[in-house]
């Protein structure tokens, strides 16, 4: 099993560096990723379900980036209500050259936790060890959408999102764009907090497939926390939205002016 995740961490560093000889003879390409959708409706609240609040920040993010960005170019994982594997959406992002790939979802915690209906802050994932408990049951919880896959075992080459041993292979990932992949982290997190009021429950690192997946500077945002009542109508609000979308726009825009220099030659 663990030889077959190498064999595709090898194959990942070569499609890095590929993709470094042309990265300067185009427009900066952002993958956003709104987790979940279709059939696979995420974590849920009392009405609202994290799907469609992801695909909301999601697409007001992109508008935002079009409009202010002339030299972004914008690719989503999914722009409507429809299920893609976690594969396909490392595979869009990969296939699209990707500069940076965003992944946007909502958080929750177990039904029987004391702290459910008042627990509440933002934090910003990069791939890397799970350094607690708590990081890697939030990365088991996002890679289980796996299972909704008939052919999930054979896709994955073996990976089984609900054992510890089948995360040792990010332990090698790691280091692969980490030091591109905190900055964008510690950027939209100060910006979630200071922009748009969220608790900080800081950036973390644990094991997320999509993450490793992409062969480019990743993170994974967790906007709030559902499963609180007060948080649950802030994330399902028009004005909440959108303030979310903007804090990870600006800290977006920061991380762009630092980490990418358009090829004007062609323009």
């Amino acid at each position: 099993m663990i030889s077959k995740f190498i064999a595709r961490y090898l194959m990942t560093l070569v499609v890095v560096a590929v993709s470094a000889i042309s990265a300067d003879a185009r427009d900066f390409v952002l993958v956003i990723d709104p987790g979940h959708g279709g059939k696979d409706v995420g974590a849920r609240g009392q009405k609202a379900y994290e799907k469609n609040i992801n695909l909301a920040v999601a697409k007001l993010f992109g508008d935002r980036v079009k409009k202010e960005c002339k030299d972004v170019k914008v690719v989503y994982t999914r722009d409507t209500d429809t299920f893609v594997s976690l594969k396909d959406r490392a595979d869009i992002a990969n296939k699209a050259g990707g500069d940076l790939f965003v992944s946007i979802h909502v958080n929750s915690v177990a039904a029987k936790a004391r702290n459910r209906r008042t627990i509440n802050g933002a934090e910003v994932y990069t791939l890397g060890l799970h350094r607690s408990e708590d990081n890697l049951a939030v990365a088991m919880r996002e890679n289980s959408v796996m299972s909704l896959e008939s052919d999930h075992a054979e896709t994955y080459q073996g990976f089984d999102p609900e054992s510890s041993e089948s995360y040792i292979i990010f332990e090698l990932s790691q280091s692969l764009h980490m030091d591109q992949s905190i900055d964008m982290a510690e950027l939209v997190q100060q910006s979630l907090v200071s922009n748009a009021g969220r608790a900080d429950k800081g950036v973390r690192q644990a094991g997320f497939w999509v993450l490793w997946a992409t062969s480019m500077p990743s993170i994974l945002i967790e906007l709030d926390f559902i499963c609180n009542p007060t948080q649950e109508r802030y994330l399902s609000s028009a004005s909440g939205q959108k303030e979310l979308a903007d804090a990870i726009f600006e800290g977006f825009l920061t991380y762009k002016e630092y980490n990418f220099v358009p090829d004007e030659s062609n323009k």
